[in-house]
């Protein structure tokens, strides 16, 4: 596949963001007392899930996955519980703590809320309709 000189610069000015992006992610869950790993953990429970569909969304295994979850568990963030209808299955569920913690996490990843607040409104508009297009080819 050929790459014309636009998209070449526009996959060169994603990767800069993503790498702005990381930079941020690493240093708001450091300043947590997260690993990224563990922020991502946190972010993921908006709901009770079970190990094997966290492990999905941080595209890892499940046993790196049980001993992230119990670094969690120690600090009180997250707990387990059996699921209402099937009790052989454990849901790990963000505790108040934790969702305090995940939530002043998302709110300290600014990174681009002030270059993005430098766009017009309708501008954001059409940047986020263009990248949910890339997001929706990509699935």
């Amino acid at each position: 596949m050929t790459i014309d000189p636009i998209t070449d610069e526009v996959v060169a000015l994603l990767a800069r963001i993503v790498d702005r992006f990381v930079d941020s992610y690493e240093s708001a869950a450091a300043a947590q007392g997260l690993t990224t790993v563990q922020a991502k953990v946190l972010q993921a429970l908006d709901e009770p899930l079970p190990m094997h569909r966290i492990a999905e969304k941080l595209n890892s295994e499940r046993s790196n996955v049980t001993g992230i979850i119990d670094r969690l568990e120690a600090r009180g963030l997250v707990e387990r519980r059996a699921d209402q209808r099937d009790r052989r299955i454990k849901n790990i569920v963000a505790t108040p703590a934790g969702a305090v913690l995940g939530r002043n996490f998302r709110r300290s990843l600014g990174f681009a809320a002030e270059p993005l607040a430098a766009l017009d409104p309708a501008d954001r508009v059409q940047l986020r309709d263009l990248l949910t297009r890339m997001v929706d080819v990509e699935a």
